[in-house]
């Protein structure tokens, strides 16, 4: 008696599960109908401003992160909590603001809520902790609003001009800064937009949390990788422009601009990289044990 009580517990809840299950997938289609104009404008974004291309790569991300705590998933209770209404709201919230001043960056954002609140409210806290990485890591697929860049990327130009400009005349080049204009003696630089270290946060930012994630399993650690990745893109943006500028003292102004200037975009990139992995080895010397415990640990 006692075994078929058991069994039919199972398999009450083991239908449970299922109809929850089928429960978000059909919600979770239903908001990609609902967000389809939305979704298909911000995919254009990732295609047309190469700033963003890495969104193309965060859904999959997402989706591994997920499928990585399969275990966990299926040991977890099904047991649909209201605190989901919360964030479902405030996607609705979002979706309506941004409708109402066309502001893309709301509606975006609006959908991954509305992802974060069908969970939540479907399938309970206990599932919602173990996707809540996952789900939270979808917002870095959202392009910053171009008002928010223009605010942010101003006083971000001035940084890194007045610190590749130091470095300049530390070498005894003679160079003279003006707002975010270098003047050499032969000519001088306009440090646009791109080489504020704002948009290059957005990509390096990005690579933090993966790189955290993958090869770190310390919450300090891996705090202090993604906060890192601020400065780094600021430095590494000023080395980028010190670079343009010494190159145009030497030989002239069409080193600050075609192909030498893209390739210094990829290099500049790719020395922020080797700065995170510099960083995280010195991390693994300031706490080695905490480090080597952690590896050993299943990923969280």
């Amino acid at each position: 008696m006692a075994s078929q009580v058991t069994t039919s517990s199972a398999d009450r809840a083991g239908a449970q599960r299922r109809t929850a299950l089928a429960n978000v997938s059909l919600t979770s289609a239903l908001a990609f109908a609902i967000y389809a104009p939305i979704l298909y404008h911000m995919v254009l974004h990732w295609h047309l401003v190469d700033d963003y291309s890495h969104g193309f790569l965060i859904g999959p991300l997402a989706v591994y992160f997920a499928w990585e705590r399969r275990g966990k998933l299926r040991r977890a209770a099904v047991e649909p909590s209201w605190w989901g209404v919360l964030p479902l709201a405030l996607g609705l919230l979002s979706l309506t603001v941004g409708r109402m001043g066309v502001e893309q960056m709301t509606m975006r954002a609006g959908f991954v809520l509305t992802l974060n609140g069908l969970v939540l409210l479907l399938l309970g806290r206990a599932i919602y902790r173990i996707l809540a990485f996952p789900l939270l890591f979808l917002f870095l697929a959202v392009p910053l609003p171009q008002s928010l860049v223009n605010v942010v990327s101003f006083p971000l130009q001035l940084m890194a001009a007045d610190l590749a400009v130091s470095a300049l005349q530390q070498f005894g080049v003679p160079v003279l800064r003006e707002g975010n204009i270098i003047h050499l003696p032969t000519s001088r630089l306009f440090v646009a937009e791109a080489c504020s270290g704002l948009r290059s946060l957005m990509a390096l930012g990005t690579l933090g949390v993966v790189f955290a994630y993958f090869f770190r399993k310390n919450p300090v650690e891996r705090i202090v990788i993604v906060a890192s990745t601020l400065p780094i893109a600021v430095l590494v943006n000023a080395f980028r422009v010190g670079l343009t500028a010494s190159l145009s003292y030497k030989w002239g102004q069409q080193m600050a601009a075609g192909v030498i200037h893209e390739t210094e975009g990829f290099f500049t990139f790719a020395l922020a990289f080797v700065l995170l992995l510099g960083e995280a080895w010195l991390l693994s010397l300031v706490w080695p044990g905490r480090s080597k415990r952690a590896r050993n640990k299943v990923t969280p």
